[in-house]
């Protein structure tokens, strides 16, 4: 698993934690499902018609499996 995805990741989810719905909607759609799920918005995902298992599929195994921790940083950020 790449520290490089991780970061990625992390940094997008930090971004729309920040920054809302502005920062999240100039996201990708890979990003915003990933980010959606990473701060539990299930509103986010509804607005762009996903499901939270459409949402899974889409962020692809490797962001799945990164989200525990990038949650976990993001508590910490608080």
């Amino acid at each position: 698993m790449s520290d490089v995805e991780y970061r990625h990741f992390l940094s997008k989810a930090r971004a729309a934690k920040e920054g809302g719905d502005a920062a999240w909607s100039v996201q990708s759609t890979g990003e915003k499902v990933a980010v959606a799920l990473a701060l539990n918005r299930a509103d986010w995902l509804a607005s762009i018609n996903y499901t939270m298992a459409e949402a899974i599929e889409r962020a692809g195994p490797v962001w799945i499996s990164l989200l525990p921790r990038v949650i976990r940083a993001l508590e910490t950020d608080a």
